[in-house]
């Protein structure tokens, strides 16, 4: 018999059953890929789990929809690498905690609506450049300290290290065809686990790397420099941060949407992402953003509320409390594995089916935000140039449709018909389309099909009609919706302005 339990969601129907064991199998895959993000940029491997713990909790009992999981996800840790070799965890920190506070603001202000001006291929783009840096970020992991310089390994450890690797993956790739009721990566970490304890073979562990045994998370405050220099420097990591993750968490919302068919609230997930990084700050934790390999992990294992994020994050807290001797004894093989298929799984492969069907210029701006992320390591600066040229790329083909069509009616009265929008990019072509040496003394412009967009335009048309005053020439402009001609009052242009009785043009 199915209990039902509403929690936090009053109109949500929640399944004990389905909930609890979809929060263990996400947490079983959640704490490889935290400790994994972690060790790659250099944090103690314990802040990642604990980024786990923190971010997953309050996200899930506030965050902007049931069903997501966040965690310390690898597009937001990445973001912090420069800042965590040039001055130090305590300075990360502070960045992720000033992080949250610009998430915060973000949801406040309910900006969260401008993830819809992401073009495809920018997503394209710094998701594939991403899944490059997951996966060739592992492969230090196939080094060791000698001298203190890391030198690749060679001979039997070499060997061992690549045959578990390969297993893991294999397992990962197979088992599923088998059965998808058991996370394929939690089995696979299982299996080579047992394997290596059972031979004894001699490989690389989490303990090698560090010990992640600790209690419950305590408060810190950053022992950072607290004035104007810092906060200068660490400003434009958490403004990244910030906008990565919001960026990565909006679209796990819209993802969970389509598969779920609800409707989540973005700038409520802002506001739960941006408390959750806080919290993290002054708690050890490495902040981070919705994930979604793990979502899509809950979701296809039947959670549709809240109790399997909140599940997930406990069960990760009582492994940080007591199963540490346990994990730090995993081999470091299982989890490149793994982050070689969540590598794998990243990467948007559909790409290449409908890439010769894309626009040249569509291509350019996946490319571009791909070598971005792969090079610079720089999610939002990748996402912010894409949508940069995307923008110029569209501004530059509506330019190209303004036209006008030119006739003199019977009065003698020569009407131009203007068809595309006036802006800053067709407003040159726009005073090339009017001849006022030749013209008759009395001239319309029918706006009719067309719309006066920015300052541009009305400098554009401020131009034209002074050049017909010049030579004593009357210019009435027809058909201007309202907010058109609320942009010429305010300008103070002064035109002779003919609004036809029975037309009524959508101001929207």
């Amino acid at each position: 018999m199915k209990q039902y339990f509403n929690l936090f969601d009053f109109t949500q129907k929640v399944n004990y059953k389905t909930e609890i064991l979809a929060g263990l199998t996400v947490a079983m895959t959640m704490i490889p890929e935290s400790l994994s993000f972690a060790i790659l940029a250099g944090f103690p491997p314990l802040v990642g789990l604990y980024a786990a713990f923190i971010m997953g909790l309050i996200t899930a009992i506030f965050g902007g929809r049931p069903g997501m999981v966040s965690g310390g996800a690898g597009a937001t840790v990445i973001v912090l690498i420069a800042l965590m070799n040039s001055h130090g965890l305590e300075y990360v920190f502070a960045a992720v905690a000033l992080a949250g506070v610009l998430q915060i603001l973000v949801g406040f202000f309910k900006w969260g609506k401008f993830i819809r001006l992401v073009p495809q291929p920018v997503m394209y783009g710094f998701v594939n450049g991403l899944a490059v840096v997951i996966f060739m970020s592992q492969l230090k992991q196939f080094k060791t300290v000698v001298n203190g310089e890391a030198v690749w390994f060679s001979g039997s450890p070499m060997f061992i290290m690549l045959g578990l690797v390969a297993l893991t993956v294999a397992i990962v790739i197979l088992f599923p065809k088998v059965t998808k009721a058991i996370p394929a990566s939690l089995v696979a970490i299982i299996v080579v686990f047992g394997l290596v304890l059972g031979l004894g073979i001699q490989t690389k562990t989490v303990a090698d790397i560090a010990s992640i045994s600790g209690g419950f998370p305590s408060f810190h405050l950053p022992n950072i420099n607290w004035d104007l220099e810092t906060l200068q420097l660490i400003f434009p990591y958490s403004l990244i941060m910030a906008s990565v993750g919001l960026t990565e968490g909006l679209l796990t919302l819209n993802l969970v949407d389509e598969l779920t068919g609800t409707k989540g609230n973005g700038n409520r997930e802002c506001i739960a992402q941006g408390s959750a990084n806080i919290v993290n700050g002054f708690f050890f934790g490495m902040g981070g953003c919705p994930m979604i390999a793990q979502t899509l992990v809950n979701i296809s294992a039947g959670s549709r509320a809240r109790l399997s994020g909140i599940i997930a994050s406990l069960t990760i807290l009582v492994i940080i409390l007591f199963g540490a001797p346990v994990i730090e004894k995993l081999p470091m093989a299982a989890l490149v594995g793994v982050m070689f298929m969540v590598a794998i799984g990243t990467f948007e492969w559909a790409s290449f089916k409908i890439i010769n069907k894309m626009p040249k210029h569509d291509i350019f701006v996946g490319i571009v935000a791909a070598v971005i992320t792969i090079f610079m390591h720089n999610l939002a600066l990748a996402v912010l140039i894409g949508v940069v040229i995307s923008a110029l790329v569209f501004a530059w083909e509506s330019a190209k449709r303004i036209r006008a069509r030119k006739y003199i009616d019977d009065n003698g009265v020569k009407h131009y018909e203007i068809f595309g929008p006036l802006f800053f990019g067709s407003a040159m072509a726009f005073m090339e389309k009017f001849d006022v040496n030749e013209d008759p003394d009395e001239v319309i412009i029918d706006f009719k099909e067309s719309k006066i967009v920015d300052m541009s335009a009305i400098d554009a048309v401020n131009k034209i009609t002074e050049r017909y005053a010049k030579v004593n020439k009357t210019v009435r402009l027809y058909h201007l919706s309202e907010d058109c001609r609320l942009l010429l009052k305010n300008a103070a242009v002064i035109v002779d302005i003919v609004d036809d009785p029975t037309y009524k043009i959508a101001t929207d």
